[in-house]
């Protein structure tokens, strides 16, 4: 038995501790951050005010990952984020092909209490900071965590700020903004006026279930009465379940960081009239046995505060896509701009404005310029509204966490500021990020510790010599002009395919490239054909004149024609994907219309892939074959297809393709980094969405590596992720390695993207 006399005051249960790095913010941002650093030989403590991690795409709030890639129509292709997001996206849709939020919870919990070298604080808000004046520094951050009453003091040499709204930053003096810059601040065109708003609000999703019976359903008295006055309310799909809802947001016009409660009741009075519209006007019949399974209880929050770093990202970086010397990391989704009075503006829900490919983000835009030892990362980075209106996206900011903690460990090695990491070891933290599986647009690395840049020879026992892609019995209507990607060097080869003519009719085909060969957009037509065509099957052949200079897309497009039908294959190659022109006019550049003015960008047409499980790409045949799936891409420092495949790809015929690498001398090799084709074109979405594979079809998932006596020395078995790593117990020291690879899909031949020996 516990019993206390009575006093004036009692002070709760206080935990002191030290640590390398305190991270603020248990989102996915500071999740993946918190997991990166710990991997780097960082102590972490990551403090989270809420039960579960993963902030906006947790259970509580439910919306699905997105970022480079995207379902909703771009031209970014292969543009997955990589490094610890991309680990955990291959994960979730191994164990959680289904899209259940409380899996996905399990799968983030896992991936950070696995890791020793974090401490992760649960339920716990950061309320207060200690700091010094002179050096300009933090010193401790104070939390308190309500299930235990318990405060923690947390001391430590570096901070990082991944809370979203930036209480860490905001408390410790951090320069800051909150709402849109004006036009001429910094000449962006698409800079939003007043009356469509400065702020972005917040999003509440809900969940409904067809039970089989009549239900009812009697509103609280709460609810929205006059959810008729909402148009958009006509757009619900019963076969939605209700969670793609994500235009029902508010808050735009009111403080987004203290009055988010006030926020979170109006939208629950719009959820709950949402459904009681949907169940008892009788303009939605299919809803009479649909009941209301779950409502958020906290909303998704999109802006708030954003940091001012050293550079502060611009619409025009995102457009032209601005090469920076400090790249540490890319984004890809469009200028997505929502008007401030969300759910009760007359305008569309959303304006989205895209780049011809991803775009470079500068290490520059995730740290204080006023605070020595506070790293920004998440939605809170140094950007524009306008262009935080790209950057916001959570995978877009998880792979900034990703950057923020390798330059953490970069900070600690050398006793540095996050500011001195970018100005004196800038080489090796990108070294260190692509190593972690980063790509940096636009960026070269060279890797002198891997042992295989340094190989005399790279040889296989057999590489793709790709001539054809035998056809199927899946003929299809070109509903939407279709394009073939292939990738080409040299002069173009001519290409066979079949197509049905429904009728007699005219086919016509482009020849397209892309005016920069790192993107993916069709926006230079090179060529013309036309056939007129009689009604029946038949063969085609385009022979084209053109020539690419260096190794680039070649587009083959097929103009919309929905009186022919034309092949496709069941075969899968790493580099290749069959791309439409299927413009959503919700997230184009066209919009719902024209641009009366010049916003800064370009209104470019749209291609990008359908997910079909049977295949997505056309059946063909080459003049001549392509050639560059070369066992030498193992070493070219690129690790996903861009201009070209980047990868070694073996014959289909070959039943136990290998790659070899031998050196003048023997090396001795202590561990081996192996990257795997796992899809960097699929966006794998976490929730909601249910995905037919659980095992990307390109991905080798059984390796074996051998030494010069044909030795087994390492392996990996039923392999689903990117990167995987073989430590040798004892380092093994050999003059020729061997790796040979499986990969279980028929439609599919073997391929590996990279080998690294250190």
């Amino acid at each position: 038995m516990i019993r206390e006399e009575a006093s004036e005051k009692r002070v709760p249960k206080t935990i002191e501790s030290a640590t390398d790095l305190v991270i603020v913010g248990g989102g996915l941002t500071g999740t993946c951050a918190a997991i990166t650093a710990a991997r780097a030989g960082m102590k972490v403590t990551l403090i989270q005010d809420r039960p579960v991690l993963g902030g906006n795409c947790s259970s509580e709030v439910r919306l699905w990952i997105l970022g480079a890639t995207s379902h909703m129509g771009n031209n970014n292709r292969w543009a997955r984020e990589g490094g610890v997001i991309d680990e955990i996206m291959l994960e979730n849709i191994y164990r959680n092909p289904d899209g259940n939020p409380l899996i996905f919870d399990t799968v983030l919990l896992e991936k950070v209490v696995e890791e020793k070298n974090i401490t992760l604080l649960l339920n716990t808000a950061v309320y207060d900071l200690d700091k010094n004046s002179e050096t300009e520094s933090i010193t401790a951050v104070h939390a308190f965590c309500s299930q235990n009453s318990t405060k923690y003091s947390v001391t430590a040499p570096l901070f990082c700020d991944a809370s979203g709204d930036g209480i860490v930053g905001f408390l410790s003096g951090a320069a800051f903004r909150m709402g849109a810059e004006s036009v001429e601040e910094f000449g962006e065109k698409f800079a939003p006026d007043k009356a469509y708003g400065e702020l972005l609000g917040h999003s509440m999703y809900f969940y409904s279930k067809d039970i089989g019976r009549p239900v009812k359903f009697i509103p609280p008295s709460y609810a929205l009465q006059d959810i008729k006055e909402i148009p958009r309310y006509k757009t619900f799909n019963p076969k939605d379940f209700g969670c793609r809802l994500w235009w029902l947001e508010y808050g735009g016009r009111l403080d987004t960081v203290h009055d988010t409660e006030k926020i979170k009741w109006e939208l629950w009075k719009v959820v709950y009239g949402a459904w009681n519209y949907i169940k008892n006007s009788g303009e939605f019949p299919e809803s009479e046995n649909m009941t209301l399974e779950w409502v958020g209880t906290i909303p998704g929050k999109r802006e708030s505060r954003r940091f001012e770093g050293d550079y502060l990202l611009k619409q025009q970086d995102i457009v032209e896509q601005t090469s920076f010397h400090d790249t540490v990391g890319f984004g890809g989704w469009s200028l997505d701009l929502h008007p401030a009075d969300g759910v009760y503006s007359d305008q569309s829900g959303c304006n989205q404005w895209h780049s011809k490919g991803v775009y470079s983000i500068p290490y520059r835009c995730f740290y204080s310029k006023n605070i020595n030892n506070l790293f920004i990362a998440g939605r809170i980075i140094s950007a524009t509204h306008v262009a935080f209106a790209s950057t916001r996206v959570m995978a877009t900011s998880a792979m900034g966490g990703q950057s923020v903690a390798i330059a953490a460990s970069i900070a600690k090695k050398y006793s540095c500021t996050p500011r001195e990491v970018g100005e004196l070891h800038l080489k090796e933290l990108q070294l260190e990020l692509w190593r972690a599986g980063q790509y940096l647009p636009q960026t070269s690395i060279s890797d002198p510790e891997n042992l295989v840049e340094k190989a005399v020879s790279i040889d296989a026992t057999s590489t793709l010599k790709l001539r054809e892609l035998p056809g199927s019995d899946h003929w299809s209507v070109i509903k939407h002009s279709v394009a073939q990607m292939l990738p080409v060097k040299g002069k173009m080869p001519s290409v066979t395919v079949w197509v049905e003519a429904l009728q007699d009719t005219e086919l016509i085909v482009e020849l397209r490239k892309s005016s920069k060969v790192f993107n993916h957009t069709p926006d230079v037509t090179l060529e013309t054909k036309s056939f007129n065509l009689e009604s029946g099957k038949q063969e085609i052949t385009l022979n084209w004149s053109s020539a690419f200079g260096e190794e680039a897309y070649a587009f083959i497009c097929f103009i919309k024609n929905e009186n022919i039908k034309i092949q496709y294959s069941e075969k899968r190659v790493t580099g290749l994907v069959t791309v439409f022109n299927a413009t959503n006019p919700a997230v184009s550049n066209y919009g719902k219309q024209e641009p009366t003015e010049d916003l800064g960008v370009d209104t470019f047409e749209f291609w990008c892939p359908q997910r079909r499980p049977e295949g997505r790409n056309l059946a063909f045949r080459l003049s001549e074959p392509i050639a560059l799936f070369e066992p030498e891409n193992i070493r070219n420092g690129l690790h996903r297809p861009v201009s070209g495949p980047n990868a070694w790809v073996a014959d289909s015929a070959d039943k136990n393709p290998q790659i070899g690498i031998r050196w003048n001398e023997p090396v001795t090799i202590s561990k081996l980094d192996l990257v795997f084709d796992t899809d960097f074109d699929h966006p794998m979405e976490n929730v909601i969405y249910v995905h037919p594979e659980t095992v990307m079809p390109f991905c080798a998932t059984e390796i074996g590596v051998y030494n010069c006596n044909d030795e087994l020395v390492g392996s990996i078995t039923d392999n689903h992720q990117t990167k995987r790593t073989i430590v040798f117990d004892k380092p093994i020291t050999t003059q020729h390695l061997k790796v040979r690879v499986t990969n279980a899909s028929s439609n599919v031949p073997a391929s590996l993207m990279e080998i690294r020996c250190y």
